[in-house]
């Protein structure tokens, strides 16, 4: 089934991450790019609506672009991520998003509370463990990624490739 998600890209973590992910994590091979995910599952394209689209952009826009680092590595039991600094504004976003549209429970409802992440590697506890303890030592080396949140993607799976659906843009800090 086809399914979309509200992320926000972070291009500048390529550098850092992108070949750990193109090895440790499968979604890369399907369109999928640096990301912290704002929620996910959300409803199917071909539902996806112009009210839907109103309405999301209007509870995005109660959170103003923001900076962010990743700068620490974080470990769920298959998975090893980049952890953004501050996680609040994407919390916010999520429950946002969650309170608009009660249905579509951030990962199904599946895991208990937010936890903003960038996904590295995902699916093999061994493979998390190598990419975490790697990121490790290129944040040691290099220091954290510094990025800001201008911007929403909706992304969907129609196609077997995720693609953007569309991108919902924050307003500026004190607008």
């Amino acid at each position: 089934m086809a399914v979309s998600a509200f992320v926000v890209k972070v291009p500048a973590a390529e550098l850092l991450a992108a070949d750990l992910r193109r090895r440790y994590d499968a979604t890369v091979a399907l369109g999928v790019p640096a990301h912290i995910t704002v929620l996910v599952p959300f409803m199917d394209p071909a539902l996806v609506t112009t009210d839907v689209i109103e309405r999301a952009a209007r509870v995005l826009q109660r959170t103003p672009s923001f900076s962010f680092t990743l700068g620490g590595v974080g470990r769920f039991p298959e998975t090893a991520y980049l952890a953004p600094e501050p996680a609040s504004p994407f919390i916010a976003m999520t429950l946002a998003l969650v309170q608009a549209f009660p249905g579509f429970p951030p990962y199904g409802g599946e895991h208990e509370g937010v936890v903003p992440h960038l996904s590295v590697a995902h699916g093999d506890a061994r493979h998390a463990e190598e990419a975490a303890t790697e990121l490790r030592a290129r944040l040691h080396a290099s220091g954290p990624v510094h990025a800001v949140c201008t911007e929403v993607t909706l992304i969907e799976n129609t196609s077997g490739r995720w693609q953007d659906m569309h991108v919902f843009k924050l307003p500026q800090a004190g607008d």
